[in-house]
């Protein structure tokens, strides 16, 4: 990482560029030859009384001395790693909320409060999508008392690391105590291919409902059954898929939900019984719900997965997906 001018570490940044994504160079450890040095990158979210704020695309927030800062400049804004068609973080966000739609919501602004009797955090938080119509805390301060009057904890779902994401609001919330709980990627691919994975999905049954035998197979149907159901039967064009275990009466060895929506195709619920695990099913799986979504016109492709999940991370690594943004759930305190 390059910080010098005319052969000298400098620090080009100011006050003035709060809002802009920087690169910055700062001392770890005080003293002379054996000072550590760390770099971070991300967007200055603020400057004040001597300290910055950088927010990554983790989300977490750095806060870093003005004193201690030995180099720093301005960079271009992060690429979204795309695989595909291009799509902004707003679009692509509108698709995934509409694949998984609450039991009950209500407009603040341009913000969303989503409910679901706490099935999935993504269903019972707030989406902020612009400007709420009033401060910031007060909003908070009303979604808050809305998920509080429902017996839900509040949280908010925030995306960092694409253009026209929220590294800002991130740091609002640190400031009015609010808490990152968890993260996750929403991750891109071309259509087609993912069809083209396995040559063979007879073993595959699609239907428009979810079914006992499915949601026996779904890890999360233990939760409100009339919210899980609510939940994964809304959507533009819905599709679920299941095969078979080796007892046709009995759990399925495999499932999936994909959900059509114009151009998007987006992939959940993909869950394989560890008895049925090494055979490609999970693959199999995605091949059908994607032929079909391709004969609805689709073309693009997109999943949500969590950072800690290695075992599906590598999966969707093999079958071409790339991250294009972050968004992580901010607890209340």
């Amino acid at each position: 990482m390059e910080f010098t001018v005319g052969g000298r570490l400098e620090v080009c940044i100011t006050q003035a560029d709060v809002g802009k994504r920087v690169s910055v160079r700062r001392r770890f450890e005080e003293g002379g030859p054996g000072a550590a040095f760390t770099d971070t990158i991300g967007v200055l979210t603020s400057w004040d009384a001597g300290v910055l704020r950088i927010t990554p695309r983790s989300g977490q927030g750095v806060h870093i001395a003005e004193s201690s800062l030995v180099a720093g400049k301005v960079v271009p804004p992060a690429p979204a790693r795309r695989a595909g068609p291009a799509a902004s973080f707003a679009e692509l966000t509108r698709a995934t909320a509409r694949a998984w739609q609450p039991v009950e919501s209500e407009a603040l602004g341009d913000w969303r409060l989503r409910a679901a009797g706490g099935f999935t955090r993504r269903a019972n938080s707030v989406l902020p999508l612009g400007d709420p119509g009033m401060p910031v805390a007060d909003a908070l301060a009303h979604a808050t008392r809305w998920y509080a009057e429902r017996g839900l904890p509040a949280y908010v779902q925030v995306g960092t690391g694409a253009a026209g994401a929220q590294e800002a609001l991130c740091a609002e919330l640190e400031e009015h105590g609010w808490r990152r709980e968890v993260s996750a990627e929403v991750r891109i691919a071309p259509l087609a291919p993912l069809g083209d994975q396995d040559p063979d999905v007879s073993r595959v049954v699609l239907d428009r409902t979810a079914d006992a035998r499915w949601l026996e197979r779904y890890h999360r149907a233990g939760a409100d059954s009339a919210a899980v159901l609510r939940v994964l039967s809304q959507g533009p064009s819905v599709w679920f898929a299941t095969v078979p275990g080796d007892d046709p009466a009995g759990a399925p060895a495999a499932i999936g939900r994909c959900v059509v929506d114009g151009r998007w195709a987006g992939f959940g619920a993909v869950e394989v019984h560890p008895e049925y695990r090494r055979r490609g099913l999970a693959t199999t799986v995605m091949a059908a719900l994607a032929r079909t979504a391709l004969e609805e016109g689709a073309s693009a492709a997109w999943l949500q997965v969590e950072e800690d999940n290695t075992g599906a991370l590598a999966l969707y690594d093999r079958l071409g997906f790339a991250a294009h943004h972050r968004y992580h759930h901010f607890r209340s305190a």
